[in-house]
């Protein structure tokens, strides 16, 4: 029986995704790279890379390895795709970046806002 959702697209991705990682083998980092790989063999769009920004910190990914992935499949899909993947990585850090400052932002306020009412 089909269940209700307010983003069924994103949960079935995500149903998608759980259920990929609890059947490969790979060790995190590994899986996290061969999925970039593929997103820059399929010039996948910013929010692409977004989803995996996550991911790839908690990996303990470092940039240097990002670009030797990057070294290492160029010669397969092109330049031109991945000068698009890094225009893209780039926009997914950015993104990134500008949602944890405005969470920091937000429980700066919101501690401000408590010791002020105290």
């Amino acid at each position: 029986m089909p269940t209700t959702s307010d983003a069924p697209v994103l949960d079935t991705l995500a149903a998608m995704t759980i259920d990929s990682i609890e059947r490969c083998g790979m060790d995190e980092r590994t899986l996290i790279l061969t999925r970039i790989a593929a997103l820059v063999a399929m010039d996948a769009p910013a929010i692409s890379y977004l989803a995996h920004v996550d991911p790839a910190v908690k990996a303990e990914l470092t940039v240097e390895q990002l670009q030797d992935v990057l070294v290492a499949i160029a010669p397969v899909v092109g330049t031109a795709r991945v000068m698009s993947a890094a225009g893209h990585i780039s926009q997914a850090f950015g993104v990134a970046i500008a949602m944890a400052e405005a969470e920091a932002r937000s429980i700066a306020e919101a501690e401000a806002r408590s010791r002020d009412s105290s």
